[in-house]
């Protein structure tokens, strides 16, 4: 990594600045005022600016003008980052930390951002622009309107202008105005993304008029893709490393591990992105992709979090170091999820999963646990429990997920703790009927739909869980199932 500044400079991120830090960072070296603006991307969080902001980062370096990002934001804490991004004339840093070493760049492909405040006018105007080409996406795995079971868009009159609902009026006004063909994609941690968003496009499209949900349908396309990059939320010592010990001020910097993936089908309706000059797997068929990240890296995430936090923990790298918990989280995806899964060209999953418990173990990134404690009624149906069913199915072991269930449970149950999980109250209320009868839990049928509510062998192996994690506590509960190396 390059020095740093003079100790007694310390230089705010902007246009202005680049130059001076140049010397002790990567910046960027193109002309951001000549990129055309044709990407507008809806959800710009950590996520989105350590993953596809950098891969556009990159190709502008390599000299394609003909990409650059807006951000938008379509709720009311998007403004923050709105107001952030303006003053730093849209730039910000990269920190990259492995193990290790640190690598720091400033990321120059955001070149604007628009927040949806009073009226939706200014965003559904450049949806409508003919320079963009693509309308991206990280809303989280609860932000789209389409039901997790029967896959069918579910219509909610009570939430208003959301991201598909202004998406869908750019779409209107696209149409509208020159009908040029336009490519929507998501980068959220679903299974097969793409079509999901297309369900909630043209399901929202379709309240609308048929008419304009036919033309979406030929027009639009939507290409799944998966995205992996571990990216913990920014904390104040990150901000104070970055001006102490590189003196650059960031009033939000992204920390991010080195490793990041994506892959996409080739299915762009307007123009096309050059995959080809990018570290980016092209395929025709993503769900072995998509099956092999969302059943390891995101259940196990998912299944080590609720563990985690009730033992104590608050950091991912801390967590991994326990012995009962790092070989909860290994034997969890050797022995239920890996058996699973269909081959994916180019991964052996015995190595995938050593190299997943390396990043999770990596005390560089930092990652919290209380990050991965958010959206449990969102996530476990998309990364868990199709496990669950799979191995019900062979008659395989579920012993692991139903341990991790039970901890997520017995979190809802007892930890008093901030989450964005639209589902909160009925899962905080589940889980407190649980406490005089363990099973109500799962008469939580939003997440466990009626198969597994009413499985016998699920059941039981969940009630077993809850009683040895209330009777002898997370490392017992762990000890019974499995003995640490």
């Amino acid at each position: 990594m390059p020095g740093v500044l003079d100790d007694t400079v310390t230089l705010p991120i902007s246009a202005d600045s680049l130059r001076a830090l140049s010397t002790t960072v990567v910046v960027p070296d193109y002309d951001r005022t000549a990129l055309r603006r044709s990407i507008v991307h809806i959800g710009v969080g950590g996520f989105h600016r350590a993953h596809l902001a950098t891969y556009v980062d990159d190709l502008a370096r390599r000299g394609h003008t003909d990409w650059s990002i807006v951000g938008a934001g379509v709720l009311p804490f998007d403004a923050r980052i709105a107001e952030v991004l303006r003053r730093q004339d849209h730039l910000y840093t990269l920190v990259s930390r492995g193990a290790a070493e640190t690598d720091v760049q400033v990321i120059g492909s955001i070149v604007d951002f628009v927040h949806v405040t009073d009226s939706p006018d200014e965003l559904v105007a450049r949806i409508a622009d003919p320079d963009t080409q693509i309308v991206s996406m990280t809303i989280t795995e609860g932000g789209y309107p389409v039901d997790d079971v029967s896959g069918e868009f579910v219509a909610d009159e009570s939430a208003p202008g959301g991201a598909f609902d202004v998406l869908v009026a750019g779409l209107a006004a696209r149409r509208a105005t020159h009908g040029h063909p336009l490519t929507v994609m998501s980068c959220d941690n679903i299974m097969t993304n793409g079509r999901v968003a297309r369900t909630a496009t043209i399901g929202e499209a379709a309240k609308r008029s048929d008419d304009l949900a036919e033309w979406i349908d030929t027009h639009v396309s939507f290409p799944n893709s998966m995205v992996d990059r571990i990216t913990p939320a920014t904390t104040p010592a990150d901000i104070d490393w970055l001006r102490d010990e590189m003196h650059i001020s960031d009033e939000w910097p992204v920390v991010a591990e080195p490793f990041r993936q994506w892959v996409v089908e080739d299915d762009f309706a307007g123009d096309r992105l050059p995959l080809e000059h990018l570290d980016v797997i092209v395929t025709d068929d993503i769900e072995p992709y998509e099956l092999t990240k969302l059943r390891l890296l995101n259940a196990g995430h998912s299944c080590l979090a609720y563990l985690a936090a009730l033992d104590g923990f608050e950091r991912v790298d801390e967590a991994m170091a326990d012995p009962a918990l790092r070989a909860f989280v290994t034997d969890l995806l050797y022995t239920e999820a890996k058996t699973t899964l269909p081959d994916a060209a180019g991964i052996d999953l015995d190595d995938y999963i050593s190299s997943l418990i390396e990043r999770f173990s990596n005390p560089g990134v930092g990652d919290q646990i209380a990050r991965l404690c958010l959206d449990g009624s969102a996530k476990f149906p998309k990364f868990l429990l199709p496990t669950v069913r799979a191995q019900l199915t062979g008659d395989g072991s579920i012993e692991r997920s139903a341990l991790a269930l039970a901890g997520w449970c017995q979190y809802l149950a007892t930890v008093d703790a901030p989450s964005a999980d639209p589902l909160l109250d009925r899962a905080v209320a589940h889980a407190t009927a649980s406490r005089d009868e363990p099973a109500a839990f799962l008469g939580f049928t939003e997440v466990f739909g009626a198969d597994l509510s009413g499985s016998d062998a699920f059941t039981r192996a969940f009630v077993d869980a809850l009683a040895a994690l209330r009777g002898g506590g997370v490392q017992s509960a762990i000890a019974a199932l499995i003995t640490p190396d």
